[in-house]
């Protein structure tokens, strides 16, 4: 450990030994990370010759507005328990706004003499630097939490059943999260409640976790009530596995608590808005780099070998379950059953030219167009044709979810081993939670994520890509 980590650590126990608290030492390091941020975009701004004609207008500007969008963006939540992931994609999320916003300030201040030039340079060097901070930072604090085993949260858990094993299992391997797991609690008799309420006190327990299953309504509400009473945390494991959606969202009308089921992050306008630019962007630099010249190539190849249009269009169900026209080189040769029967292994309607489009996945670029057109995304869940589609709604469960976003080229259940022929329930079951996850957990991060793995297993090829 360098004399620099230990410098840190050192800063951190001082903040931890004002108060012993989570909450507290949470809210610390978020006004510190607000601070060296609002100090970073200051200070490169006061360093670089901007010129600007009011330089104290344009450093209010850029604290508030920063301010504003971290806020909206919920930039500073970063807990013991998330992922880098998510930090990452908080890091561009936070950037692709404020950069906006930026050069905005030309325009509307009306500050001809500024240099674009100067103004990217600041902008990189922001971006470099507040995103090298905050990776630092939440490492540090990992490191932190893995040394010096302080600042852990004590809980115990209720219930017995395999989700709660794995949960126990998850506080003792992953020390950097903070938990220090006390006692497992299997409550029946109301003498046992009484024993763990009496223990929570004992040992000053932080948090506690309880198994639905394992729980009445009554004895949910006695805990709950007990919680409220002694400024303990309690939160709940939902571990029925015909559950496939955990994203429950709470809300007020008026004084009215409200829970809805899912929280779906593309209903907001803001996250709606990136993808549709991430999405008109990517779905043009395909068609002017890839399908401006591949599509007369392959469209001589098809015409040779069979009879037929090059491309093949088919009725599908997209956003809101509306249906649309999807586009495809065609890889068949004609046939009446095209909208009835999925390709299967050794499909004789297939084409030699078909063949190797489908296993590539190439006959699949003319829906950027469907992309561009705004009927398809270039990630979300595949459509299914039409009478694929009544079918399953009536079979599985859930599946309906799927139509709260655009249909996409390519999804996370594609890349993660269930494309193409559905031999049995279990594919299309394990489809529909994949696709439901992406629903409920969309960011540019996953997108682009799942967009690299599409390509590199078009590229080393697929088992069910026939």
């Amino acid at each position: 450990m360098n004399v620099y980590t230990k410098a840190i650590i050192v800063i951190f126990m001082q903040i931890n030994r004002m108060n012993s608290k989570g909450g507290m030492y949470t809210r610390y390091i978020t006004t510190i990370s607000y601070l060296i941020d609002l100090l970073i975009i200051n200070f490169i701004a006061f360093l670089l010759p901007l010129k600007f004609e009011k330089p104290w207008v344009f450093y209010m500007y850029i604290t508030i507005l920063w301010i504003i969008i971290a806020f909206k963006n919920r930039f500073y939540e970063v807990y013991r328990y998330t992922k880098i992931i998510r930090v990452v994609n908080l890091i561009f999320t936070q950037f692709i706004f404020y950069f906006l916003v930026l050069y905005a300030f030309i325009g509307f201040f009306k500050e001809p003499g500024v240099s674009r030039l100067k103004l990217g340079e600041y902008s990189l060097l922001v971006f470099f630097w507040v995103t090298l901070i905050k990776i630092i930072i939440y490492y540090l604090v990992i490191r932190y939490r893995h040394i010096t085993k302080i600042n852990k949260r004590k809980v115990i858990l209720i219930g017995k059943n395999k989700k709660v094993d794995q949960l126990i299992k998850i506080f003792k391997i992953r020390e950097d999260f903070g938990y220090e797991f006390k006692k497992q609690f299997c409550l029946e008799r109301d003498t046992e409640f009484q024993d763990c309420f009496d223990y929570v006190i004992n040992e000053d327990i932080d948090e506690i976790y309880c198994s639905i299953s394992s729980l009445t309504n009554s004895q949910v509400i006695k805990i709950i009530d007990f919680a409220d009473n002694n400024l303990k945390i309690v939160k709940f494991l939902p571990d029925n596995k015909y559950i496939f959606t955990k994203k429950l969202k709470f809300e007020y009308y008026d004084y009215l608590p409200i829970l809805s089921l899912r929280e779906i992050p593309l209903e907001d306008n803001i996250n709606a808005f990136l993808k549709r630019i991430f999405d008109i962007i990517f779905s043009l630099l395909v068609i002017i780099t890839i399908l401006s010249w591949l599509t007369p190539i392959l469209a001589l190849i098809i015409k040779l070998e069979s009879k037929g249009p090059v491309f093949f269009k088919q009725k599908r169900n997209g956003i809101n379950y509306k249906k649309f026209s999807c586009y495809k080189f065609r890889s068949m040769a004609k046939n009446e059953e095209s909208d009835k029967l999925q390709a299967t292994k050794n499909d004789a309607r297939v084409t030699k030219v078909g063949k190797f489009i489908r296993k590539t996945s190439i006959d699949e670029l003319p829906q950027f167009f469907n992309v561009l057109f705004g009927d398809m995304s270039v990630v979300g869940p595949r459509p299914h044709m039409l009478k694929h589609t009544e079918i399953f709604a009536e079979k599985v469960n859930k599946f309906m979810v799927r139509h709260f976003v655009k249909p996409g080229i390519t999804g996370l259940a594609q890349v993660s081993g269930f494309r193409g022929e559905i031999e049995t329930d279990k594919d299309i079951v394990n489809r529909v939670k994949y696709d439901i996850f992406y629903v409920e957990n969309w960011s540019l991060l996953l997108d682009l994520k799942i967009i690299v793995q599409t390509v590199l297993n078009a590229v080393k090829g697929e088992d069910k890509a026939y």
